[in-house]
């Protein structure tokens, strides 16, 4: 390898250093029980530094990108083993699991264009996976959500938000144009080109009146339409999307008990505070009690709140870390959404600028949607905060997300150092750094 190169490699893995720096930090709070064996925290910091460095040497991306998922990961394995033990012991192999297929997955995603030819399979997939969630799901507290497969229990609507998003930028990339200038009452001209992509849209509303996870299909949704907009710039779309979603919203909460009272205790939690509003009664007190600057890792009781590791590990998190923490890990949540938008805006193509902002969309409505319930803005839905709740399909999921992302924003190396005047191909008048 020639000097230039390692000095490249070595730049590469700057902020991952940093990264693990910080996770280091953040792991020493855990109980040490909950943190074994001890050489393996010690693996996946080899595993983690080795995930930016062996990218190809030709080009250079985003590096805080997996930077700030390894961030994210290690608050995460800390409030898990605050919370319970034997479940942190469990996230950390799923970590592991995750690390290694984020890695595994590099030479593919490195050529993820040709992501763009298999569109009808990842929609295909995608209803696949809802059918046997339809057929052979668990059903949790008035909601099917996950499959169990001998011990290992996976959460399938994980994946379809993925296959979703890889389908809606393929066929969205061949057709956004001829959407965008189709007049709206052109009945004919709408139904031939918008209905591929209404299929895709209409596993959200599956999941919603089948699955009655208003969360998923609210945040598919959400991506639905920034990817629509981002495409077609067309708001008539966009409002008949949500008008119909909202039907369907409303027929869920008038025909499932589940939902119904979802919103019930959203609503007010105190009418039934020990029995359905328990749960997100002592959420509030749990925040209430941590405050501007917290009770301090170890010093509050979040154990009083049922499932927190799941649905409420943001009370936890807000409780021991008070106000001003939860404020600073919503920050190096934006920061990585804020990247990957800008990996999106920079990129050449549309179909890689729609892959990338479908999955940053994802991504951050995932967030606004979790801790909006929490905070009691909005009904708590069943979906978890990316990285920090326990969860195996949720941790997979979001290292091959920010993968992806980090794949996509690929440039030639000697586009680093290419300025004002001069394109990533050398080309009079292309996108510089001075003009992002």
């Amino acid at each position: 390898m020639s000097a230039s190169g390692a000095l490249a490699r070595l730049r590469a893995c700057g902020p991952m250093i940093v990264a693990l720096a910080i996770a280091a930090v953040t792991l020493r709070l855990a109980p040490p029980h909950a943190l074994v064996p001890a050489w393996l925290p010690v693996a996946l910091g080899l595993l983690a530094l080795a995930w930016p460095a062996i990218r190809p040497s030709s080009v250079t991306r985003d590096d805080t990108l997996p930077a700030l998922a390894i961030v994210l990961s290690s608050i995460g394995v800390a409030v898990v083993a605050r919370l319970d033990p034997a479940l942190a012991q469990k996230q950390i192999v799923w970590l592991a699991f995750s690390l290694v297929l984020a890695v595994a997955a590099g030479p593919a995603f490195d050529r993820f264009r040709v992501l763009a030819a298999y569109k009808y399979i990842w929609i295909l997939a995608a209803i696949l996976l809802f059918a046997a969630l339809a057929l052979f799901g668990q059903e949790v507290n008035g909601a099917r959500l996950w499959i169990r497969l001998g011990s290992v229990q996976f959460e399938p609507v994980e994946v379809i938000k993925l296959l979703v998003v890889l389908f809606m930028a393929s066929y969205l990339a061949e057709t956004a144009d001829v959407i965008a200038h189709t007049r709206p009452w052109s009945l004919r001209a709408n139904a031939k080109y918008l209905g591929p992509l209404f299929l895709g849209w209409g596993v959200s509303m599956g999941i919603l009146v089948f699955e009655r996870d208003l969360g998923m299909a609210t945040l598919l949704l959400a991506t639905f339409i920034a990817m629509l907009y981002v495409a077609t710039r067309r708001v008539d779309l966009i409002v008949g999307a949500t008008a119909v979603f909202g039907v369907a919203a409303f027929w869920a909460a008038t025909h499932y008990a589940y939902v119904e009272r979802r919103i019930a205790v959203w609503r007010d939690p105190f009418h039934d505070p020990l029995g359905a509003g328990y749960q997100a009664v002592q959420s509030l007190f749990s925040l209430a009690n941590g405050g501007l600057f917290g009770t301090g890792y170890g010093q509050g009781r979040p154990d009083y709140i049922p499932s927190v590791a799941t649905d409420y590990a943001y009370a936890a998190y807000g409780e021991e870390w008070g106000a001003l923490g939860s404020i600073v890990l919503l920050a190096v949540y934006l920061a990585l959404v804020l990247r990957a938008l800008r990996v999106a805006g920079r990129q050449p193509d549309l179909y890689a600028k729609l892959l990338a902002t479908g999955l940053a969309a994802v991504f951050g409505f995932q967030i606004v949607i979790i801790v909006g319930g929490v905070l009691h803005l909005f009904p708590l839905t069943g979906i978890t905060l990316p990285f920090v709740s326990y969860g195996g399909s949720s941790l997979v999921t979001n290292f091959l997300l920010v993968a992806l992302v980090w794949a996509i924003s690929s440039e030639p190396r000697r586009a680093a150092d290419t300025y004002a005047g001069v394109s990533s191909r050398g080309e009079p008048g292309g996108l510089t750094r001075e003009g992002v």
